[in-house]
């Protein structure tokens, strides 16, 4: 009997050991263990005393050259010393491996591994390092671009909302609140003084899900799989974001806000037409999130996406920041 067709799997460990062994000219005694089965799946490899990661993009999720300009990246990066996890060359000097799973072709990286833990809440001072250190990304980036996503209102704000239609009832008032939100942003966007903003490469996930922070402070980036081109300060906006998700007392949210953004004015400044930008990009990033939220939903977003998840998430995520920055009441 032939196998039933999946649209998605999870690569059994020790025989991906075995390929990366292979692969990487690695020892008899290398291990593999699944770290997380998200939009991709990521493995820790440990071999003696080096560990490293190894990510397998999901099915036709990124293309090769999508990756390729993600690992052109980070060799930027790293070649300027920036504190980033770093893809691995093989054996035979190349970065990106095809693996030939159930679904189809897959690819796989595998990147150093970033030495620290993440943490949920952290001091001023780290949120002050951590705005030097996306200062120095975006002066490398400013005025580049990669082979990928472009994040123009398009991709953020209008597709995710009809990926959402598949979800949640359009007669309900979470989502005529989206759509309300969606006109409003469109319009913020059309105004845009470009000539007073940056725009380059941006990261667009950069929060403490995506970050180490070693026993001595040092700050680590990782995953950059949303990595693509856009406004600079849409990586300032979505980070200030992240802040106050974690942050409930609002005194100690400013505190910290302040604290990253003279971190990362203490490298290079931020423009008033950005900073006037950042609720409203901050906005149009968690409906670009609902959007893949939904958009991935066989492969990984059915364990907890249904209509009550979305109902709470844009009542207690997106509308709660709507609100708090008052972006309905600015014309």
């Amino acid at each position: 009997m032939q196998p039933f067709p999946v649209s998605s799997s999870i690569l059994s460990v020790p025989h991906l050991a075995q390929f990366l062994q292979r692969q990487y000219n690695l020892s008899p005694n290398v291990s593999c263990k699944l770290l997380k089965a998200g939009v991709n799946h990521s493995y820790l490899v440990t071999d003696g005393p080096t560990k490293s990661v190894f990510r397998v993009y999901s099915l036709d999720w990124r293309t090769e050259v999508e990756i390729g300009e993600e690992i052109r990246l980070l060799n930027l990066l790293q070649e300027n010393e920036l504190p980033v996890s770093t893809p691995i060359v093989d054996a035979s000097g190349n970065y990106i491996q095809e693996l030939n799973a159930p679904e189809g072709k897959r690819f796989g990286v595998l990147f150093s591994f970033a030495e620290g833990e993440k943490l949920l809440t952290f001091s001023e001072d780290l949120h002050c390092k951590i705005g030097q250190i996306m200062a120095r990304f975006h002066q490398l980036t400013h005025n580049l671009m990669l082979e990928r996503e472009t994040y123009s209102p398009d991709v953020l704000l209008i597709d995710p909302i009809e990926k959402l239609k598949s979800f949640l009832p359009e007669e309900t008032p979470e989502f005529q609140f989206m759509l309300s939100a969606q006109r409003y942003m469109l319009n913020e966007f059309a105004r845009i003084d470009q000539s007073k903003t940056r725009r380059g490469i941006v990261h667009l996930d950069i929060w403490f899900d995506n970050l180490n922070i070693a026993n001595d402070g040092t700050v680590t980036l990782f995953d950059f799989d949303f990595c693509g081109n856009g406004l600079l300060c849409l990586d300032i906006a979505y980070y200030i974001l992240q802040i106050h998700s974690t942050e409930t007392d609002e005194a100690e949210f400013h505190k910290k806000k302040d604290s990253f953004l003279r971190g990362y004015e203490s490298i290079t400044k931020i423009g008033d037409e950005e900073k006037q930008l950042l609720p409203m990009l901050a906005e149009s990033i968690y409906f670009f999130y609902v959007g893949v939220q939904c958009q991935r939903f066989d492969n990984w977003s059915n364990t907890f996406l249904n209509e009550l998840y979305l109902k709470r998430f844009i009542n207690l995520r997106i509308k709660r920041w709507f609100d708090f920055n008052k972006l309905g009441e600015m014309d």
